[in-house]
């Protein structure tokens, strides 16, 4: 109970964009508990929140290790690592994601971004458009995307 307590009381101050206190919440939890998908998660957003790209990136990959399941912790490397100038070590990352991460069109934006960086444009402009058949809205976000500069007059 007192965990769902302070996890829900993070999680609504995350909401209010109140980082201090959602994090003095989580930094409340036994360190057992910290070490939990859903706390790694909030952890994460307010760590990327403050473009901390080396610590997010920690925090994703232990998130892959505890819940290699999920999805969202190669998402969260995959993004760090090409922050960080990493562009070919992000595309990995999400190729060693679950399966059902590519059931999400975010999984073949991000992609879509790295092959653009890295010079591929026949295979990014393919990622793309599988995103944005599966999610129509990442055509808008694409469109002003730094990371597809190159592709630009393609979408």
């Amino acid at each position: 109970m007192k965990f769902e307590w302070h996890l829900r009381s993070a999680c609504g101050y995350a909401e209010l964009g109140m980082a201090r206190e959602s994090l003095a919440e989580l930094n409340r939890l036994s360190a057992e508990e910290q070490e939990r998908p859903e706390v790694l998660l909030l952890r994460l957003h307010h760590t990327m929140q403050r473009s901390s790209w080396k610590r997010a990136l920690t925090l994703s990959r232990k998130l892959c290790r505890v819940a290699p399941e999920c999805g969202a912790g190669y998402l969260h490397a995959g993004f760090c690592l090409n922050q960080l100038g990493k562009t070919a070590e992000a595309r990995q990352m999400l190729l060693k994601g679950p399966s059902a991460l590519r059931r999400e069109p975010i999984y073949y934006y991000n992609m879509g971004c790295y092959e653009a960086l890295l010079g591929n444009a026949h295979d990014a402009r393919k990622h793309l458009q599988i995103s944005f058949q599966m999610d129509e809205s990442f055509r808008a976000i694409a469109k002003n995307d730094p990371d597809l500069k190159t592709l630009q007059a393609l979408l």
